[in-house]
């Protein structure tokens, strides 16, 4: 019997229309847990490199976590993976909600999707019954709208609805695949466009198999509890009014310097109340008591969910209030725009025309307000019209196609992806390596298990370590050593690069919310999961035998088989670079020995490749072969390194 997963997925060919219920490998699991890391070996092992991210063999997998489904509270993020179009990239996103839940108790653990349908269609998977649906009613509408129109048309109110709006189905760059409270993002939804798929509707009613029900459902219990009561996880973030710290250190707009000192008591109070006004309720996930989004109705819009992520990114980006941040997602949302991505666009957009670079021609009728200005270019990119077409790319391909010196704007781009605009002082050594290493496109997929500054009084420091639970004893002496407006060492800094990613694989492949285990860390390093505990909740769970040196083992396999994916596509160490205007003052040569160092300590090449020797102590001697014989290493290329896996 298989615990904790169910054991099949769901394969689906939209060419051919065959679906199959296939039974899987539970050595895989032992392997990589689930979710993220079970893609990953999926997408190395089907398709290769030379597949387009637009071909009909390029995949796209929806994948619960292992921990999906059962009593252990916060388990809810979906993953979902493909190769995006933006970078030719492996793609990673993650969605909450009730989504993954919902299809593990269908009976399927993924759902892997090829080819391309002849007309738009819609997955409607009911238990053992799953059926390829036309949609062609549905061309157009909004993805909201459109969860809501499946969910009537099939007469089940309570199907988990996945869905796309227009800018996936134009295949916009930076399409998002909505669902209830929450979307997946970094371009996921482009695919799911380009293969014609509107929208996947799952409704489940089977038990799911647990090793040790007793003692897990004891434990979930004070858990669920714990998490309740822990005032540092879950809503902190989008429930404070005091947002002076994002408005007077990010930057406003592209390419554009910050407002200084623009937060004020009064701004803030004006907030306060702007939010009241529009908000319906707060509300969650799936198993989670913490209600950290918002469901918000602003007026003349549709109702929609807000995330943390997408508090403050149009406002600041458009130069405008909380009102128009809010009016603007009742938009975007509905049309399925990534609100890390699409802000930093429109910014650039507007900064174009304003430079001469872009003028009335290409931008007819082109409103003179911020607010207009972004609500035109809105219209124009997810239609691809006119020079919509190009700003549909992101920033980084639409500078080339525009030209005329359009490249002297593209400043928050990584890897040609968008990032979140900063404008600090001088480079931060831990958030240069997150930014230029990482391969998930988004800093707050990789940040989050330790704290991002120190605490100025040294008695204050102290205390807060002491009362760290999740940190191995290392960390706490670097934290204790680390002094305000200083930089960790370089040994300290890897290191803490290394903590905050392998963490994010372990939450990735169970499904865990990383706002109840990693992200927590900068909080005060006492999130309810950690590498301490979070071996028994799956062990309870699975069956799986493991201790925390061993989901530490299993995060780094899974972060060492996406990097050689990506070192398959190209990934090499001239791509690793950060935003260029992110801070004010670099340090070129202090980088690249941060480079080096991360490298050795990775157990890669000094070109960032994963050596053969670190790939077979991984159990990954497969992928040190394929790419030994595509000669991207060259034998046992790299110098010998050791796998850490004591974490103390």
């Amino acid at each position: 019997m298989r615990y904790a997963e169910t054991g099949f997925n769901l394969e689906i060919d939209l060419s051919r229309g065959n679906i199959e219920r296939v039974e899987t490998d539970p050595r895989s699991t032992a392997l990589h847990l689930g979710g993220q890391g079970t893609a990953a070996k999926i997408l190395w092992d089907r398709v290769p490199p030379e597949v387009e991210p637009f071909s009909p063999d390029n995949l796209l997998i929806f994948s619960t976590g292992l921990l999906h489904g059962t009593p252990v509270p916060g388990a809810n993020r979906s993953v979902v993976n493909t190769f995006n179009p933006q970078t030719n990239l492996y793609s990673h996103s993650l969605f909450g909600g009730f989504f993954g839940p919902e299809l593990k108790h269908a009976g399927y653990d993924k759902i892997v999707i090829r080819g391309k349908a002849p007309d738009l269609v819609y997955l409607w998977i009911n238990n053992d019954k799953v059926e390829i649906r036309d949609a062609s009613h549905l061309q157009g509408k909004g993805a909201l709208e459109t969860a809501a129109l499946i969910q009537e048309e099939l007469k089940e109110p309570k199907a988990q609805v996945a869905a796309i709006g227009l800018a996936a189905e134009n295949r916009v760059y930076m399409a998002t695949i909505e669902h209830s409270v929450s979307s997946a993002s970094r371009g996921v939804g482009s695919v799911m466009g380009d293969k014609r798929l509107k929208a996947i509707a799952v409704r489940g009613t089977k038990d799911i198999n647990v090793a040790r029900p007793a003692e897990l459902w004891e434990t979930c219990n004070r858990q669920f509890q714990a998490i309740h009561d822990n005032p540092y996880c879950g809503d902190v973030m989008l429930r404070e009014d005091d947002e002076s710290f994002h408005v007077n250190n990010f930057a406003w707009g592209n390419a554009r310097q910050r407002r200084k000192t623009y937060w004020t008591k009064e701004v803030e109070e004006e907030w306060k109340k702007v939010s009241q006004s529009v908000r319906v309720r707060w509300t969650g996930c799936y198993n989670c008591p913490k209600d950290c989004h918002q469901a918000v109705k602003y007026p003349g819009r549709h109702l929609y969910f807000q995330k943390c992520y997408s508090k403050l990114t149009y406002l600041m980006a458009a130069y405008e209030d909380l009102k128009f941040n809010f009016d603007i997602l009742g938009v975007t949302q509905e049309y399925g725009l990534d609100g890390f991505s699409t802000p930093q666009v429109l910014a650039f957009g507007v900064e174009l025309y304003e430079a001469g670079i872009l003028t009335d021609n290409d931008l007819p009728g082109f409103p003179s307000d911020g607010a207009g200005r972004f609500f035109y270019l809105v219209e124009k990119i997810v239609r691809r019209e006119g020079v919509g077409d190009a700003l549909a790319n992101g920033v980084w391909w639409a500078a080339r196609q525009i030209g005329k010196g359009a490249e002297a704007f593209d400043h928050n781009t990584t890897k040609k992806m968008e990032q979140l605009p900063l404008k600090l002082g001088k480079v931060n050594y831990p958030y240069f390596l997150m930014y230029a290493t990482g391969e998930k496109m988004g800093i707050t997929q990789i940040e989050g298990s330790y704290p991002q500054t120190p605490e100025p009084d040294i008695e204050e420091r102290k205390r807060l370590v002491e009362g760290w639970v999740a940190a191995p004893e290392r960390f706490k002496k670097w934290y204790l050593e680390w002094e305000p407006r200083q930089d960790p060492s370089v040994e300290a800094s890897v290191n803490i690069v290394d903590w905050n990613e392998t963490m994010h694989y372990i939450d990735d492949a169970i499904g865990m919310c990383a706002f109840l285990s990693c992200f927590r860390g900068q909080f005060g390093m006492r999130p309810p999961y950690h590498l301490y505990n979070l071996p028994s909740f799956i062990s309870l769970a699975s069956g799986l035998d493991l201790d925390s040196d061993g989901i530490w083992e299993i995060g780094t396999r899974n972060r060492n088989l996406i990097r050689a994916i990506n070192v398959r596509r190209g990934l090499r160490r001239i791509d690793e670079k950060p935003p260029e205007d992110h801070w004010k003052i670099r340090e070129p040569e202090m980088e690249q020995n941060l480079l080096d160092a991360y490298y050795e300590l990775k157990g890669w090449n000094n070109d960032g490749i994963p050596t053969k020797e670190t790939l077979d102590k991984l159990g990954l001697d497969y992928v040190g072969e394929d790419l030994v014989q595509r000669g991207i290493l060259t034998g046992h290329e790299g110098t010998p390194t050791k796998v850490e896996t004591d974490k103390n």
